[in-house]
């Protein structure tokens, strides 16, 4: 039988996937450019398959937290995706509809926050700017049901959205190298733990 100890962190590959996939989305949110093949690839491929993946070998490791945090946000960007890419066979979804879709995922996202108030300051970022992004995102597709709307919401979100994938890929490396290296080079600040390095089985 395999010692446990010795298995791969899955928290650095699930993170780093949601931090690239989420930063992606966000910079077209944040009005830098139009809807692109290469957000909705990263949203398939990446952002949700390889999380996804990511979440099951979490469950191999017996975290809970890791397996249900990646197995949803990576079924959020399939589910995601395939909204989008449904106008093209005339399955538009109404704003009121997506609006209550971000909200129910804000109010996850809210629950997974308190998760994470036992682990490291890093992870409570992401999930707190997360739960702020899905708000934004909520109010604003609920206000483009409404006439004289403005995509001044949706810019917000963006930048939000880019600092959240941006603490998700910091912590994703941050795991990796300081793995390797045996020490601190990236500090996280743990919460429970008082030595200088947190192990990554403890994520």
């Amino acid at each position: 039988m395999a010692d446990e100890t010795k298995l791969a962190n899955p928290a650095v590959l699930g993170l780093a996937c949601f931090g690239i996939t989420t930063v992606a989305l966000n910079l077209h949110n944040a009005g830098l450019f139009k809807m692109d093949v290469v957000i909705l690839a990263l949203g398939i491929f990446l952002g949700g398959t390889v999380q996804i993946i990511a979440g099951i070998m979490e469950y191999k490791k017996g975290n809970t937290f890791g397996t249900t945090a990646f197995c949803a946000y990576g079924a959020f960007w399939l589910t995601l995706v395939l909204t989008l890419l449904a106008k093209n066979f005339k399955l538009d979804s109404s704003t009121t509809a997506m609006a209550w879709y971000l909200l129910l995922w804000a109010i996850f996202t809210g629950f997974m926050f308190i998760g994470t108030l036992k682990v490291n300051r890093i992870l409570q970022s992401v999930f707190a700017w997360l739960f702020v992004l899905f708000i934004l995102l909520a109010i604003h597709f609920g206000y483009l049901a409404s006439p004289g709307h403005t995509t001044a919401v949706l810019k917000i979100a963006g930048v939000v959205g880019i600092i959240t994938g941006g603490l998700a890929i910091y912590l994703a490396m941050a795991e990796l190298i300081n793995e390797m290296h045996g020490k601190t080079l990236l500090p996280i600040w743990p919460v429970v733990e008082k030595h200088a390095y947190k192990s990554p089985e403890d994520l």
